[in-house]
This record gives C-alpha cells, sequence and structure tokens, in this order.
C-alpha cells in the first residue's frame, strides 16, 4: 500500500515541479512576445504548453545541469520553435530561476517550491498590465507623424527670395531653373 501511495506523491510532485516549470515560462516576457506575435506560426501557444514539457522532461533526463546547459537549450528551443534568438540577457535569469526550482524539488521543498509558483503567477498578472506594446507602438507613431509634419514644413512654405536665373555655383557649374 505504501509503494502505490508513494508513487502517487512521487507523480503528484513531479506535476508541482511541471506547474513550476509553467510558471517560469509562461512569465519570461521573451516567449510571451513570441507567442502573442506569432512568431511560432499558428500554434505559438501549443509550442510554449509543448516547450514546458519538454523542459521539465529535460531537467529529469539530465543529471547535475549547469546554468550554461540550460541557457542552450532554451535558447535552442525559441530558435526552432519560435525563430527567436533571446538576446535580452534573460537567459540566465530564467535557466537559474528553473535550476531552483528543479533544486527545491529535488530536495523534497514542496512547499517552498509552490510559494515559488504562487509568487511567479502573481508576477504573471502583474506583467501582463505593465507591458502593453500597443500603448508603445501608438506613441512611436505618434512621435513620427510630430516628426513627418515637423520635418516637412519648411520644405512646403518657403520665404526666401528667389536667386537669379541662371547663377554660377562656386565649383563652375551653372544652375539653370526651370520658369513657371
Amino acid at each position: 500500500m505504501s509503494v502505490g501511495s508513494n508513487m502517487a506523491a512521487s507523480a503528484a510532485s513531479r506535476e508541482l515541479f511541471t506547474e513550476g516549470v509553467r510558471a517560469v515560462l509562461h512569465t519570461w516576457p521573451v516567449l510571451q512576445i513570441a507567442v502573442d506575435n506569432g512568431f511560432g506560426g499558428v500554434y505559438g501557444q501549443q509550442k510554449a504548453d509543448w516547450m514546458v514539457d519538454v523542459v521539465q522532461q529535460y531537467f529529469h533526463d539530465n543529471a547535475d545541469l549547469q546554468p550554461c546547459e540550460v541557457e542552450d537549450y532554451l535558447s535552442d528551443l525559441m530558435d526552432q520553435e519560435f525563430d527567436t534568438v533571446v538576446e535580452d540577457g534573460s537567459l540566465p535569469q530564467v535557466s537559474v530561476r528553473l535550476l531552483q526550482l528543479f533544486s527545491q524539488w529535488q530536495q523534497g521543498a514542496l512547499q517552498q517550491l509552490k510559494h515559488t509558483i504562487s509568487t511567479l503567477t502573481q508576477n504573471q498578472n502583474h506583467r501582463a498590465t505593465v507591458t502593453a506594446p500597443p500603448t508603445q507602438e501608438e506613441s512611436s507613431n505618434d512621435e513620427a507623424q510630430v516628426m513627418e509634419v515637423d520635418s516637412s514644413g519648411p520644405s512646403v512654405s518657403s520665404s526666401r527670395p528667389r536667386p537669379p536665373q541662371d547663377e554660377e555655383e562656386e565649383d563652375g557649374w551653372t544652375l539653370v531653373r526651370k520658369k513657371k
């Protein structure tokens, strides 16, 4: 009887680690942006969910992982599945966070693991409201429109007197203007 309950506890704790991986990956801005903007194609969200499974399996299949190994694995997944090269410096942070979660899981610190997951999922909602790409895009378009108006203004209304019809330039060329 204890063998069956031990296996059930093991499966439940493994599922808890999977939830931790999901929390880390779904709060990773790079992955959020890739999914939101369709970098992974039509099935971007399914790819993100699949990534959770393969990342947690990667931890279970490999003993004594180093942060650089996890970084390389995540980088390869993002490149292959989302055509995204991660250059924002977040890979080391995500890798270390995943390693910490796995360490908590291995040590049986399940309450600490639950707390970490809870903190991450609370941050997920907070991040989604803070970074609103459409607002930033609209403001940059407004700036561009203002710049376009400002730059085209002087060329339209020229108040300088017209130079003589044929004017010899400093380099010896003669400037010929069209008559109106």
